[in-house]
Formats: C-alpha cells, structure tokens, sequence
C-alpha cells in the first residue's frame, strides 16, 4: 500500500531542481515499524480518543538506581553505573491513564488533588520531601547551573524555573500551570531550591515507588495528539547518501535500513516476533483520503499499472 502523492512530492522536488525524476521505492504500512505503520496506529489511537473521550493523565515513569533491589545484585564497591546489564540506561515507561466518570478532573481542586508542584513540609511528611527533593527537582540549571544537560542556547529546554502561582490555572496550551507558592527556599546539596524548581508529581506515587514519575493533566486534546505522536515517532533516523545528479530518487527501504539503530533488546523483541503494539479496540479504517492521496494497492510485479 502507498500513498500517491508522496510520487508527486518527489516529482515535484526534481521539477524544482530541473532534473529527471529516478526511481522512488515504497516502505509499505505493511511492514511493522514502518514510518507509514506508526502514522496508522497514531490514527487509530486518535480514532479510540474520539470515540471514548481523552486521556486524564500522563505519567513519565523512570527506574531508580537506588532501589533495594538493584543496590542488593551489587559485588563489592560497584555501584548501579556500574551494572547496565542491570539498569540499562534507566528503564522508563510513559503511561496514559484515563480515570472513571466519577473521578474526572474538572476544575482547579480536582487538579491540586492529583497533582503537586511544591515542596512538601518536612515537618509533617519527612519521608516525602525527601523523595521530592532527591527525585524530583530539575537542574537546576539557568544563571545557576549554565553545564546543566537541559540548557540550549542559554535557556533551559523545559522552561525552568517555573513562575511563582498562588492558585492553579487551567488548560493553558493543553496543560494547566500548577500551584507554586513563594515559600522559603529549602538547601539540596549546593543548590538553594524552591517550588519554581519542583516537577510535577502525586504524592501517593512518589511514596510507593519512591522514584522520578511526573505527573501532567491532559487538559485538551492538543496535549494528547502531542502525547501520541511521540509514542508512534518512532526510533531516531537519519541518513546520508551522494545522489548522482540528473536524477532524483528515494528509496525508503533502505533509508530505513541505513538510518536505522538496533539495539539488543529491540533485536530480541524482534527475533522472537513479539508484538510492537496492542489496541485494546479493534479499528476499521475506512476508504476515506483527500484528493490524490488514496492508498493503491497491488500485486507483486504490476507497480507500473498501479501508478498509472
């Protein structure tokens, strides 16, 4: 199955560039993994998004190497850096949760009592401040830290620090901006931190896995198209090739093969034909396109008629 416009993306591109157009090889839908495949199940998720209504909350999961158990498979001096057969570059999973009729988030509170950007008060929970403070507090980075990871062009990339907020606003952008008192700054190692530094979390979580897990209210659809899509991206690509001139071509094949990185883990996955998706509904996709981008089927061998 192709898509006829990409043919005349590229016969347009060569017209561009004044030159002959070469020979353009598909990467079906077909083929899991595909760029076309995960631009179909990013659809079929927007389809069960309107049928059943968006997601509530988006949970970003990651692996603490200080866990008792992975401290405990350690020889010696060694320590969790030590052993990436063990925490392989910190496992983290993202995850969409929808919540029943009855537990909706609807308004300002509801929200505060999901989710928290402040510091806790070591008075009254100790043991949860000081997961917050060791887990989750970005950087800091800025005027503060200019060699911290998230800095681009000297701004942080994820627009710490917050502002101050007495009260919770929603849906700005698809997210709501939380609840960040001016509090007195509490000391983390050399740093002197407050609320304008604190990732959004649940307190409930953070004390039964006691690990990074940021917590975001899907406040529109916006949010969730974003969220699919960077499930469905796909890996990292990218590809070089000298194009002889007088001809423009594009094999996707093997840009896909050449622009491609494989590791152990996805090998094994693959060898042992697991599956690299699950829909929890069935989804029929109907026979609807836009002008010159329905799909063309056909058999092996009859690609010349099938263009035509």
């Amino acid at each position: 199955m192709s898509l006829n416009y990409n043919i005349d993306a590229l016969e347009c591109r060569a017209h561009n560039e004044n030159i002959c157009t070469g020979k353009l090889i598909i990467l079906p839908s077909s083929f899991q993994g595909s760029p076309r495949h995960m631009h179909q199940n990013y659809q079929d998720a927007m389809a069960m998004v309107r049928k059943f209504g968006k997601p509530d909350l988006f949970l970003t999961f990651t692996c603490n190497p200080s866990w008792s158990e992975i401290l405990n498979s350690m020889e010696g001096v060694q320590r969790p850096e030590d052993r990436p057969d063990i925490i392989r570059g910190l496992p983290h999973a993202h995850i969409l949760l929808t919540l029943d009729s009855e537990s909706k988030i609807r308004t300002k509170d509801d929200i505060d009592k999901f989710v928290s950007a402040e510091l806790p008060d070591p008075c009254t929970d100790l043991r949860l401040f000081q997961i917050v403070t060791k887990c989750m507090v970005h950087g800091p980075c800025g005027t503060i830290n200019i060699n911290s990871p998230c800095m681009r062009d000297g701004q942080c990339c994820k627009s710490f620090p917050k502002q101050f907020k007495d009260d919770t606003e929603e849906n700005v952008n698809g997210y709501p901006i939380y609840r960040r008192r001016a509090t007195e700054p509490v000391q983390v190692g050399k740093y002197s931190i407050d609320n304008r530094w604190v990732v959004p979390y649940n307190p409930w979580l953070l004390k039964k896995f006691n690990a990074h897990i940021n917590v975001e209210v899907c406040a529109s659809v916006k949010s969730v198209k974003y969220l699919y899509k960077y499930v469905y991206k796909g890996h990292d690509a990218a590809s070089v090739k000298i194009q002889k001139e007088g001809a423009l071509g594009h094999d996707e094949i093997l840009s896909f093969v050449e622009g491609r990185y494989v590791s152990a883990p996805e090998a094994m996955w693959r060898l042992n034909e697991f599956n690299l998706s699950h829909k929890s509904h069935a989804v029929v996709r109907l026979a609807v396109h836009l002008p010159q981008q329905q799909p063309i089927v056909y058999q092996d061998g009859q690609e010349d008629q099938a263009i035509e």
